[in-house]
């Protein structure tokens, strides 16, 4: 007690010297020194004086705090020039420190501060601001005391109700001085839900007549189990609050990037709560779903409408990780800053969604769609303008290329093609930019051509059914592009005694497909896997060996001898190509697992007899490969790109009618192979035209494998890119169908 009466009395005595200079006129300076000078005499009496229990030293400091404002006579003195930091900082450290001493019980001291409800006091100080800068400090000791404690205190009335209280302080008055402590307080209460998710139901504000509704979550005992009676009762709150979600939104919106950058955290970590009260609760009665739509659509339109496609392309943009100044940028150009701004935030939508609670996901994917993509990105898409129409289609493939999250994709795919799933009608029109995207794969301008293809390339990377339904599969499902008259023929044959010893026969006669050889198998009384049954791991049968070798020697014959220059390169077969090809189909595969996809093609007595068409997305890139001696390189490369990346599909109709040359289809129909075939023909007949056509070939092939690098401009160039370009694709779908036939029988084993 005398120690502490020395400090008093000294302390009384510089107070007293200090407002005698002030009266006298001194600076601010002197004070900020006065103010070091106290507290400096306050710590250096209480580390000479005997050591006290924490209790009694908890309670010396809290009186003192409370004794200032008794004292006070000037309101307008910062909280810098007393000593309630201090003493606050004394609080938490004693408060730690018993806790060191005590375990996982609760100290006497901690039980002071819950029984004489200290938070709720510096609440209603913070709130006040007063001393001015009391809300800062206050907001500090909250933080910490949430932070460092080990010992579980949101279940405490006495601390989740000030701790709700200040939510609301923060975000109050935009760009405050305390926006630093008050998003590092917002952030420690997440961090604190995200360990404990029944706590949200704390924050989780009702009207006074809805009350009850929580009443159960406002105990000591609180538990998991107290959110069933929440989630019983949800149906009952009228307009209820998330202030905790509010708050964030707020400082959302300060000019501080970082401010914002942390509250984008916070929220994060509140959208991925699995509560699912919080969770409809933040999507119907918050601002947050519009909010993160409205700054989608900002940021978008401050962007320029045109920009150059590679800048779209080569940009790098994370969200989180926008550093970059444009005094130190190496490659500037305009729109780069509004381009990066708006690529991060659809990449922290992007995350959002991907671990938001499922409620939250959906909600946030439909508003972008509903607000964003139709009535703002649509229009870019459908212009008349082809340099407008090609920023934007470079764009959203951009966007799609780095979307992760299924929700967001799915809603992006039934923006690009709809929902329709019925075998398409000549001509579609029933998905109106659905359509446009797959007629510009064929327009006039080649690079708005290229972005299409890559568009669609992109969407056919992505894990999702509706994809390959919409533009393949529909239309292949009844396999009305086989001829029935020789399968109905030969099925009779079966019917009529066709013994097992003639299914070498079946396999070699060309004019059926092992589609239809398995069918008769299965008619004559065999198994689906018969002639795997007495293989062991990857071996393939004799007859199956042969169908294969046919295949690929099908493919790799397409071409001929005289029209090949891969050889001269050292590259002779596909093997060049079977690494990737393994690779592609293994990762499709993988991706196809959840597909409800059959094994084998679908019998023909399930199949409606109906004309043919491939479907317009099909029927355009035919168009485009049929044309591959009169287009330019690039282009020929992404057609051929799109057709390999279908043709690794493992689904039985799509190897069927890609990668069997031996069907037999229906007058006017055609597929990839008829295709290749009519390619051959008129590029046999265009060599025989080219005096210098082998040279030429050989010439190309060079510069295109980096020997020769001159740009010397020759005639015929499209014509000798476009053989080059047949042989590799060639070769190319030799290796898928090898892969695919070897997997499928090493699975089948």
């Amino acid at each position: 007690r005398r120690w502490r009466s020395i400090n008093i009395r000294l302390i009384e005595l510089v107070t007293l010297f200090q407002g005698i200079c002030l009266g006298s006129g001194f600076s601010q300076k002197m004070e900020n020194m006065f103010s070091k000078l106290s507290s400096a005499l306050q710590h250096a009496v209480e580390a000479f004086q005997p050591n006290q229990p924490l209790m009694s030293d908890y309670v010396y400091h809290w009186k003192a705090i409370t004794q200032y404002f008794v004292d006070c006579k000037d309101e307008k003195r910062p909280v810098e020039s007393t000593n309630i930091p201090s003493h606050l900082k004394q609080m938490l450290a004693i408060l730690i420190e018993e806790e060191a001493e005590c375990g996982a019980e609760t100290g006497p001291c901690m039980e002071y501060m819950l029984h004489h409800k200290i938070l709720e006091t510096l609440h209603t100080l913070a709130r006040a601001d007063c001393p001015p800068g009391m809300r800062q400090v206050v907001l500090q000791f909250f933080t910490n005391l949430l932070g460092k404690i080990q010992q579980p205190l949101l279940p405490h009335i006495s601390v989740h109700r000030p701790v709700h209280r200040l939510m609301k302080v923060c975000g109050e008055v935009r760009a405050a001085p305390s926006e630093n402590e008050e998003i590092q307080f917002l952030c420690m209460v997440c961090g604190k839900l995200k360990e404990n998710p029944y706590l949200v139901n704390f924050f989780l504000e009702a009207p006074k007549t809805s009350q009850a509704l929580l009443a159960t979550s406002h105990s000591p005992d609180s538990s998991p189990s107290n959110t069933a009676t929440v989630t019983a009762s949800k149906n009952t709150i009228t307009n209820p609050e998330f202030g905790l979600v509010n708050a964030l939104l707020s400082l959302f919106q300060s000019p501080d990037g970082r401010i914002s950058v942390k509250a984008c955290e916070g929220l994060l970590l509140l959208t991925s709560l699995p509560e699912s009260v919080a969770a409809t609760i933040l999507v119907d009665h918050t601002a947050f779903i519009r909010t993160v739509t409205d700054s989608l659509i900002t940021l978008f339109k401050a962007m320029p409408t045109s920009m150059d496609p590679s800048d779209i392309e080569c940009v790098e943009a994370k969200w989180g990780l926008d550093v970059n100044v444009d005094s130190e940028d190496s490659s500037p150009f305009e729109g780069k800053r509004s381009l990066i701004s708006f690529l991060s935030w659809f990449d922290y939508i992007d995350q959002l969604i991907n671990i938001a609670h499922e409620n939250v996901g959906s909600a946030l994917s439909a508003e972008i769609h509903l607000l964003f993509l139709k009535p703002v990105l649509q229009p870019l898409l459908v212009t008349t303008s082809e340099v407008d129409a090609l920023s934007a289609t470079v764009l959203l493939t951009r966007c799609l290329r780095h979307c992760c999250s299924v929700t967001l994709t799915k809603e992006l795919v039934k923006f690009l093609l709809g929902t329709e799933t019925a075998p398409e009608m000549q001509p579609s029109t029933t998905h109106r930019l659905r359509c446009l995207l797959i007629e510009r794969c064929d327009h006039m301008s080649d690079e708005l051509s290229t972005a299409s293809l890559k568009l669609f390339e992109e969407l056919l990377k992505k894990p999702c059914e509706h994809i390959m339904n919409s533009l393949v599969l529909r239309n292949l499902a009844n396999r009305a592009y086989l001829d029935r008259s020789l399968s109905a023929r030969s099925n009779r044959d079966v019917d009529g005694g066709e013994s097992d010893s003639d299914e070498s026969d079946l396999l070699s006669n060309t004019s059926l497909s092992d589609s239809d050889v398995e069918e008769q198998r299965i008619r004559a009384g065999g198994h689906h896997h018969h002639h795997h049954s007495s293989q062991s791991g990857s071996q393939l049968s004799a007859d199956d060996k042969k169908s294969l070798e046919d295949v690929v020697n099908c493919f790799m014959g397409m071409l001929p001898d005289e029209l090949r220059t891969s050889y001269h390169m050292g590259e002779v077969g596909y093997e060049t190509y079977l690494s990737d090809a393994y690779r592609h189909f293994r990762e499709i595969s993988v991706q196809c697992l959840l597909y409800e996809w059959p094994t084998y093609v679908r019998p023909f007595e399930k199949c409606s007899d109906v004309q043919f068409f491939e479907g317009s997305f099909l029927n355009v890139l035919f168009d485009r490969l049929s044309r591959i001696l009169d287009q330019p390189y690039a282009v020929n490369l992404q057609v051929t790109s799109v057709l390999s990346q279908i043709a690794s599909y493992p689904h039985p109709h799509i190897h069927e009618y890609f990668l069997n040359p031996y069907i037999s289809l229906k007058p006017g129909s055609r597929s990839l192979t008829t295709t290749l075939r009519k390619i051959v023909n008129d590029l046999v007949v265009r060599s025989q035209r080219i005096p210098v056509f082998k040279p030429g070939l050989l010439v190309m092939r060079e510069r295109l494998t980096g020997i020769r690098d001159d740009d010397i401009e020759m005639q015929h160039e499209c014509v000798l890119y476009g053989a080059i370009v047949m042989e590799e694709f060639c070769k190319e779908l030799a290796a898928i169908a090898y892969v695919k036939e070897t997997a499928t029988s090493s699975s089948a084993s």
